[in-house]
């Protein structure tokens, strides 16, 4: 298995623990909140349960713009490689490892340090269409491309 499919399996694994959380947590309020409809503790209860409404509202939200990060996820075939930098890309710079898939943070992959950033973001947009022996600076750091994967 190469380094870019272990990156892609790494991050496809974190966003599938993240959603299935968030499922966690939302039937856990949706529990609540049939619990809380027992109750008629006047003040008490509507507010109780227009807290867990408000909960349930931010978690489902939550669940949703994960669920959209495993889509773009999936779209990415790991065992591509590109000559330029598209979607789905591992760019080797001097700075570090990029997996341009969607904004996943940092990961330590096979004692290598892999920052997954969106295609949106800045440093996403300066280095889509680029390729190798390239460079991109954003915010004084410049960023030489060595490989893309």
């Amino acid at each position: 298995m190469t380094l870019k499919q272990k990156i892609y399996i790494h991050y496809l694994q974190a966003i599938n623990d993240k959603i299935a959380g968030l499922q966690k947590i939302l039937a856990d309020l949706k529990e609540s909140g049939a619990n809380e409809t027992k109750s008629t503790a006047g003040d008490k209860h509507e507010t109780a349960l227009a807290m867990l409404q408000i909960e349930q509202a931010n978690v489902r939200e939550q669940l949703k713009e994960a669920q959209q990060q495993q889509a773009v996820l999936k779209k990415i075939n790991p065992e591509l490689s590109p000559a330029i930098i598209v979607p789905g890309s591992l760019v080797k710079t001097n700075n570090g490892y990029l997996f341009l898939s969607i904004a996943g943070g940092k990961a330590i992959i096979e004692g290598l340090m892999v920052m997954a950033l969106s295609p949106q973001s800045p440093l996403g947009q300066k280095l889509l269409q680029a390729s190798k022996g390239g460079s991109v600076t954003i915010n004084t750091t410049t960023y030489t491309i060595e490989s893309v994967e």
